[in-house]
């Protein structure tokens, strides 16, 4: 291995302190340009006076913040729009009033003529229907074979009608009649009459004494 010889050394003595020299004047050169230089956004602002100071002061020395206000105040005060709430009073109860009542009524009692009449009434109505001395029945039939009577009965039934058959001499012989009864007036068998003919069956109102 060589060894350093004594003309290197001192040749980076000298070297190291020429760099420390450069860089303390780059770095003051850095802090004057930094200095001096403007500030953005700042420098931009108009600089105020003394005198623009001194005015301001004399305008703000007489300013009253509530002064809008006082005059919104005056203006509805003037113009009638600001109204007092009226005080709630205490609401007036009238006494009840009791309402008398009213009598009864009193029925009027019946003249005594009207009185005659009503009670006569029930009589007159009791003697007015007189008894039918006749019963009635309705015929649909007389035939001489019984096996005849019987079909007729049962088409009687298959229309809804309730007959019977009976038997009764006549000229020697036996005749058998189908019948519907009996009925206590003429107009029911009148009216069951009409029914059986419009069912399609021939009919005779036949009346029997009592």
């Amino acid at each position: 291995m060589s060894k350093n010889s004594p003309g290197q050394k001192g040749g980076f003595v000298p070297g190291l302190i020429v760099g420390l020299l450069v860089g303390l004047a780059v770095a003051l050169g850095v802090a004057l340009y930094v200095t001096k230089a403007p500030v953005p956004f700042i420098n931009k602002l108009p600089q105020r006076t003394a005198e623009q100071d001194v005015e301001e002061a004399k305008r703000n020395q007489n300013w009253d913040p509530n002064a809008p206000l006082a005059s919104k105040t005056v203006n509805k005060a003037a113009s009638g729009v600001v109204s007092v709430a009226p005080q709630a009073s205490a609401p007036v109860v009238a006494p009840p009033v009791t309402a008398a009542p009213a009598p009864a009524p009193v029925a009027p009692s019946p003249a005594p003529e009207v009185a005659k009449k009503a009670e006569a009434k029930p009589a007159a109505a009791s003697a007015a229907p007189a008894a039918d001395p006749f019963v009635y029945f309705v015929q649909v039939g007389a035939f001489t074979r019984a096996d005849d009577a019987e079909q007729q009965r049962a088409k009687l039934a298959l229309l809804g009608f309730s007959a019977k058959v009976t038997e009764k001499e006549q000229s020697g012989r036996t005749v058998y009649r189908v019948r519907l009864g009996p009925l206590d007036t003429r107009d029911e068998a009148d009216g069951l009459q009409q029914k059986v003919q419009a069912a399609g069956v021939e009919a005779n109102l036949v009346r029997v004494q009592r």
